[in-house]
């Protein structure tokens, strides 16, 4: 009875997804939420600043435990963790985690608490995460080093992007240059919580890896250009970057003593979210495009040969099952839709209806949806900006509001995606706003592409997971994704009608941002 455990450490909670592979089905599947269950941290959300500020961390204790909370829930409730014969984690992308020179010699008593025993390896009290866009002096300075943003995109897949790990380094050292001395070890989230399972040093892989502006894409190893362009003596402290099926042994003895985990259960190397939900999504192959709708949204698919951005939005990683994938974030996801529903006080379902109530084109009311600093397109300076009727603009058309915040949303998903050589037939969704079909209708049209769901919701999970099989017992791509990333049967179609229509706002949303740029 294999089974193999999938983990998503996240930026609003830590899950779980377990896979039984000779039952072909899930028989696991939990979260953590930071913010209801860990109010200690003062995080509701996740994170420790105002949504509104350009900087933005987390407490990395919070995700050490965040990680045993799931473990003894999931012994709670009855589950045989000693079932489990491999392992596999996904982290938020970008986030970064600080240890001094304790992390070589750390080894978990099983009879202490594992946040009381990481709580002294930090050499930084907290974490910049995906969310934080103070680095814009260190990314000007990065590019100028490393010969420009087109170089630096060239070699590393992104021009240096704010929320991009190398540039947050490169401000540590210039503000706490002791600290940055102090630090020995530098790990992004997802091999933070491999090195937390492992309980030894974990490397880095490609997929995450790349979404640093420190790793040569081509050459599979860290940029000595880049490393000398960040921060001095950065190579010594960065882990091994290796391939994403790389696995790094048995799991902590922590963990089979306190929790009853198989003692001969392997940790294989993490990844980030949007690899794993590639994976999760089972589209790996070339030709169909994943569109996350979750804090951020994100569209990625994987791609038949390395191209970049000219626009310098989005983004290359390593795709998990080898070559590459493109990756494009936006900032004003999910946290933005439930503005809008609590504005109006609206529950899910009256804000699917207001979709539906509304016209595709929305009468020509059309709206910037920035409630936070966004980075696709960059906007530093949030508004929530509305063009077209005086009822709408002056916020007293509530359905109006709602399909304009969703359409804006979709049609810069379309526009930043343009580059990508690949135009996608099939979009396959997930994230928690793919359950609203009025959502997808929007994103269905804005597309003219049909969409289908993954009824596991939670792909990061689900994707660790079906690479630890596959890391693990070498089971094939193919044989997992029929198994467990099926999407559900039915698909949402596009109007054709809406063609023309979307096409005319696409201009128009291309001239309003120009006028904000």
């Amino acid at each position: 009875m294999p089974r193999y455990l999938g983990i998503d450490s996240s930026t609003q909670s830590c899950s779980a997804i377990v896979i039984d592979t000779d039952r072909s089905e899930v028989v696991l599947d939990l979260s953590v939420h930071y913010g209801e269950e860990l109010p200690h941290y003062d995080s509701p959300n996740g994170y420790l600043y105002p949504e509104d500020s350009v900087a933005q961390h987390s407490n990395p204790l919070m995700w050490v435990e965040g990680l045993e909370l799931l473990f003894a829930r999931g012994r709670e409730a009855g589950f045989d963790w000693s079932s489990v014969a491999g392992v596999a984690c996904s982290g938020q992308q970008h986030g970064s985690v600080y240890l001094n020179a304790g992390y070589t010699e750390a080894t978990w008593d099983p009879a202490v608490p594992l946040v009381d025993q990481v709580r002294p390896l930090l050499s930084r009290a907290t974490s910049p995460i995906w969310m934080d866009s103070s680095t814009t002096k260190q990314c000007e300075e990065i590019a100028e080093a490393a010969g420009g943003g087109e170089r630096v995109a060239a070699v590393t897949g992104s021009r240096p992007t704010e929320r991009f790990t190398g540039p947050q380094i490169r401000k540590f050292f210039q503000e706490d240059p002791e600290g940055y001395q102090q630090t020995a070890r530098i790990h992004l989230v997802s091999s933070f919580v491999a090195f937390l399972l492992a309980g030894r040093d974990a490397p880095i892989d490609y997929g995450d890896g790349a979404g640093m502006n420190l790793l040569d894409l081509a050459q599979g190893r860290w940029s000595d250009v880049m490393l000398e362009a960040t921060a001095p003596g950065l190579g010594d402290k960065l882990p091994a970057v290796v391939p994403s099926n790389t696995r790094l042994g048995r799991i902590a003895p922590f963990f089979v003593r306190r929790y009853g985990v198989n003692e001969s259960a392997e940790v294989v190397v993490s990844s980030g979210d949007n690899p794993n939900s590639l994976i999760g999504m089972g589209a790996s192959h070339p030709g169909t495009a994943v569109v996350s709708l979750g804090t951020s949204d994100t569209y990625f698919a994987a791609m038949t040969r390395m191209q970049v951005d000219p626009a310098g939005y989005g983004h290359v990683f390593g795709n998990p099952a080898g070559g590459f994938m493109s990756l494009i974030c936006f900032k004003n996801g999910s946290l933005t839709r439930e503005e809008m529903a609590k504005r109006f006080q609206m529950s899910w379902e009256d804000f699917s209806a207001a979709i539906r109530q509304t016209p595709p084109g929305n009468n020509g009311n059309l709206m910037l949806p920035y409630l936070f600093p966004e980075i696709t397109p960059r906007v530093l300076k949030p508004e929530l900006k509305l063009y077209g009727s005086g009822a709408f603009r002056s916020w007293h058309d509530s359905a109006a509001a709602v399909r304009a915040v969703v359409e804006a949303q979709a049609l810069s998903m379309r526009l930043h995606s343009q580059w990508i050589a690949e135009r996608p037939q099939t979009l396959l969704v997930t994230g928690g706003a793919s359950q609203n079909d009025g959502i997808l209708q929007v994103f269905a049209d804005v597309f003219q592409a049909a969409l289908r769901r993954l009824s596991v919701t939670n792909s990061a999970a689900l994707g660790a997971a079906l690479r630890a099989a596959n890391a693990c017992s070498g089971i094939d791509w193919d044989a997992l994704y029929a198994e467990f990333a099926a999407p559900e049967p039915g698909t949402i179609q596009p109007d054709p009608d809406t063609a023309a229509v979307y096409d005319r706002m696409l201009v128009e949303l291309q001239r309003r941002l120009a006028e904000v740029a």
